[in-house]
């Protein structure tokens, strides 16, 4: 069994066609059927039915399946495990980040790193929380950065670490009739249309965990449109329709150029004249068991460094 038998199966096993899978390997469909059928003549088994024109996984194939795809991940890791031996002047990074936290926050992190490590390739693809979580704990990315809460499910597999915050800020446009007021009072959350993300996103997670906290339900809030990124949030409020609550980091310039316009929300049935806040943290995310590169350990350090510094 070789490592090219074993790219060849996962070819077909996830498209079910010989000639599909030949054209994604750029190889040649006979190499294809020989390197399945030495397989299958190798071990006595049947990896797949040939069923007229179509093929069909076989329990045998289901088996080799699930083990291949954990062989050929850890010679990827190995791979560039070698590979950063030199000096860290080699490798790659997979990192994955919610829309808002790459969007703003880990820009000047991976400028900072690359500035030190310039042979160095990052990987980054951006999702919801949700996404970038169960994508670290399969292994997609060697380390994944959100806000808001992790699934239980998946807390058994991920580590995190706090590394930064930002701040929820309720924000509405200039036409609101809220934009001439500088705080509001906690009940008026409920007397104005609502602009919100979807439930996968941290943000989104915050603040309704914020408003439970407050005593107030968020199906109760009047939401009036739903959006899977806070740019598209942030530009529907920003032209005049109802408010949301958006991450400080993302709504900075335009609370600067006046276009937006952040209200602080007080308790009138407490004394205190504390403003009410939603804090949000910053998640490192990392899997628990997988094996930690050494690009992945500096760029964690360098994240660490800047923690004191800033403290």
């Amino acid at each position: 069994m070789t490592l090219e038998q074993l790219r060849i199966f996962l070819a077909v096993a996830e498209m079910l066609h010989f000639t599909r899978a030949a054209e994604a390997l750029y190889i040649t469909q006979p190499a294809v059927s020989a390197a399945i059928q030495s397989l299958e003549t190798e071990y006595g088994v049947r990896l797949f039915h040939r069923i007229g024109r179509h093929i069909e996984i076989t329990d045998a194939g289901k088996l080799l399946q699930g083990e291949a795809q954990k062989i050929l991940d850890h010679v990827e890791l190995t791979e560039r495990g070698l590979k950063e031996l030199n000096n860290l002047q080699r490798g790659e990074l997979k990192i994955g980040a919610s829309l808002t936290v790459g969007n703003y926050w880990l820009p000047e992190k991976i400028s900072q790193f690359k500035q030190l490590y310039p042979g160095i390739f990052i990987n980054c693809k951006l999702g919801n929380a949700e996404e970038i979580c169960e994508g670290t704990a399969v292994g997609m990315y060697d380390l994944g950065f959100v806000t808001g809460d992790i699934k239980p499910s998946l807390q058994q597999s991920l580590e995190k670490d706090e590394i930064g915050s930002d701040r929820l800020q309720i924000v509405v446009g200039k036409s609101h009739p809220w934009s001439q007021r500088h705080e509001i009072y906690l009940d008026e959350l409920l007397h104005t249309s609502w602009v919100m993300r979807e439930s996968g996103s941290g943000a989104q997670q915050m603040f309704d965990q914020a408003l439970q906290s407050w005593g107030i339900e968020p199906k109760n809030l009047d939401v009036v449109l739903n959006f899977n990124t806070s740019e598209m949030v942030k530009a529907v409020v920003e032209s005049g329709v109802g408010a949301a609550a958006l991450p400080e980091l993302m709504v900075k310039k335009e609370l600067q150029l006046g276009t937006l316009h952040a209200v602080q929300i007080t308790n009138p049935q407490k004394k205190s004249t504390k403003k009410l806040e939603i804090i949000q943290p910053i998640w490192k995310l990392k899997h628990r068991q997988r094996f930690h590169t050494q690009v992945m350990l500096a760029f964690e350090n360098m994240l660490m460094q800047d923690n004191i510094q800033v403290a």
